[in-house]
């Protein structure tokens, strides 16, 4: 493999059907580029019958999980295929949507957006407007279906993570914790910082394809009223609205 191509890249175990490919320690576009690139060419590949035994790829922040099939190949088989992938040039040229999802900042959608404000020397309606100014990278998607982390979030709201996290946080709710956002697809506990409100699900099994965000799009936050998103909110519960209609065209 070739030097330049493999430096700070390191495979790890993860159980006895899969292994990590690492390309470094930090969180960054960057990194994430390096991973993204090669869960792109690695699923090209798989497609056209070049990765026999290889079941699936996910990708993480700074790593990729490459999932295999014990019987059709082996660990060693699939880190040299990686490895080669890693040393071709150029690159895959994968590109993620652009989406432009609703947020209504009101009080009772954000319980938590007057206390961050003011804990950064910021009035409510400044924070939203901090959020909602922002274009969100998602890294890539854990913790539950739909669940996406976003970075690029501006320092001006940089905050850690609640002390006590709730037991419920609402399915929809926005919120931000260090310099991440996210939207809660389902009702669950979270220890993030809650500051508006997704009227859009962002899971839905009865679409065709349910989770509505993939690793390497991009978001940018759109302001409704609240008016605005109890009418999406309805649309979309009744199966009158179509997520589509969110994604940019580019």
């Amino acid at each position: 493999m070739n030097g330049d191509a493999m430096a700070a890249v390191r495979f790890t175990s993860s159980g006895d059907t899969a292994f990590n490919v690492e390309f470094g320690e930090t969180i960054d576009r960057a990194t994430n580029a390096r991973v993204m690139d090669l869960h792109a060419r690695l699923t090209r590949a798989r497609a056209d019958g070049a990765a026999p035994g290889l079941v699936e790829t996910v990708p993480t922040f700074r790593s990729l999980m490459v999932v295999y099939d014990p019987v059709a190949t082996t660990r060693r088989e699939l880190e040299a295929l990686v490895g080669s992938v890693i040393d071709a040039s150029g690159t895959a040229g994968a590109t993620g949507a652009l989406w432009h999802l609703p947020v209504c900042y009101d009080t009772d959608l954000a319980p938590d957006l007057a206390e961050l404000a003011a804990a950064r020397g910021l009035t409510p309606e400044q924070a939203a407007a901090v959020h909602a100014s922002g274009e969100y990278f998602v890294y890539m998607l854990g913790f539950m279906p739909g669940f996406a982390y976003m970075g690029g979030l501006d320092a001006a709201l940089e905050q850690p993570r609640r002390a006590e996290p709730r037991v419920k946080v609402p399915a929809g709710s926005v919120a931000v914790a260090g310099r991440l956002t996210t939207v809660y697809p389902w009702e669950s506990p979270g220890g993030w910082h809650l500051i508006g409100g997704c009227p859009v699900p962002l899971f839905d099994a009865a679409r065709d394809r349910p989770v509505l965000l993939a690793a390497g799009d991009r978001v940018r936050f759109t302001t409704i009223d609240r008016a605005r998103y109890e009418t999406l909110r309805a649309d979309a519960a009744a199966g009158r609205f179509d997520p589509e209609t969110l994604r940019a065209k580019e």
